[in-house]
């Protein structure tokens, strides 16, 4: 009873941390401006902003289907880590209008990426079968 448990949660997390991504990376298809306003202005080199779509989509559509789940999911906190860099970076220590922290989205976005790598996709994945993931 307790695998089906777990299993069962590693679900629900793989379900809810993909498709709330998703949006995210559905939102920038077809207006990268900010992204690459935001990747100029630090010196870096425009091109890099469609490693968002690796980030916001296909990660998070590996996740949502539990296949190379850890492998996706250190693309997804990667992804976390470089906003919290180039996009929030003036936010990190900040608290919002509500007295919580700024970042806890993205914060949340990444510890639970970070379970995920430890944890693998449960035996409700497309990987469930290999060793690896």
């Amino acid at each position: 009873m307790g695998k089906i448990r777990i299993n069962t949660a590693l679900l629900i997390i793989r379900l809810s941390l993909g498709v709330l991504m998703l949006f995210h990376g559905f939102a920038k298809i077809g207006n990268l401006d900010g992204v690459k306003y935001l990747l100029s202005s630090n010196s870096l080199p425009e091109f890099f902003a469609y490693a968002v779509f690796i980030g916001e989509i296909i990660a998070p559509i590996l996740i949502i289907l539990g296949f190379r789940t850890k492998i996706a999911a250190i693309v997804f906190a990667f992804n976390c880590v470089v906003a919290m860099l180039l996009a929030h970076s003036n936010d990190f220590l900040q608290l919002n209008q509500h007295g919580a922290w700024k970042l806890e989205l993205l914060g949340l976005y990444l510890f639970a990426s970070i379970a995920l790598i430890f944890s693998g996709g449960g035996r409700y994945s497309l990987s469930r079968f290999n060793y690896f993931d």
